[in-house]
């Protein structure tokens, strides 16, 4: 499987170092099978910058079955959860991998409202129900990181 990664620089070898806490899944290297996803990612970045780029890796998902896999189909109370425990540095499992939807801006506010208090968890649910999947695959250890294979970028 291809997958990308949005940035202000070529990244040819993704690490742990550089990312995050208090994101989506977690500290980890993100990347998503949805090119314009990417190259939107990179545009956010760019506007700073004034460049962007979409690195591109292949990931052969045969390796999944050698790693520790947390998969979320769907907007749900779990992902919820799980971004919460992300977001609050709480999160204390053990994946090597996480795959499921973005928290994008929409989805964020909706996220904010329910973090904030101000909705509970049902209306939520409800509320990212009408929202377009998107998709975040994100690299959480030095082993998961291993299978992914640097092949090209693109300037944006």
């Amino acid at each position: 499987m291809q997958v990308y990664h949005g940035s202000y620089m070529e990244v040819s070898k993704p690490d742990l170092q550089h990312s995050r806490e208090k994101v989506d899944f977690g500290k980890g290297f993100y990347v998503t099978p949805i090119y314009e996803q990417a190259e939107q990612w990179a545009k956010r970045l760019c506007k700073n910058t004034g460049s962007g780029v979409v690195s591109i890796y292949n990931f052969n998902e045969q390796h999944l079955d050698h790693l520790k896999v947390l998969t979320f189909e769907t907007y749900s109370e779990e992902w919820l959860d799980f971004i919460l425990q992300c977001r609050r540095c709480q999160d204390t499992t053990d994946y090597d991998i996480v795959i499921g939807g973005v928290a994008n801006d929409r989805v964020f506010n909706t996220v904010e409202l329910y973090f904030d208090g101000l909705i509970d968890k049902l209306e939520a649910i409800k509320r990212l129900r009408y929202e377009e999947n998107n998709l975040q695959i994100t690299f959480r250890t030095d082993r998961a990181l291993s299978y992914l294979r640097f092949e090209s970028s693109v300037n944006i």
